[in-house]
């Protein structure tokens, strides 16, 4: 009851077909396809930088405290 069966999948292609026209179809497919391949490509250049990068990252850099002001007027 929950899947759905041969036809109701047949019934959505046809449907999608006629909306889009079976040119389209194909080259929304490609063009999704090149989509995700630059996105891998792009997460897998942050993953070179940061590997080659000589800073260490920002959660191991120490932050100095900061000075403490003495109100040295009225001593």
């Amino acid at each position: 009851m929950g899947s759905m069966s041969i036809w109701h999948w047949l019934i959505l292609l046809v449907i999608v077909m006629l909306l889009f026209g079976a040119g389209k179809v194909p080259k929304l497919m490609g063009d999704m396809a090149k989509g995700v391949k630059a996105f891998k490509e792009g997460l897998k250049d942050i993953d070179e930088t940061s590997k080659h990068s000589d800073a260490p990252p920002a959660a191991a850099q120490q932050v100095p405290p900061p000075e403490s002001k003495r109100d040295t007027a009225h001593v």
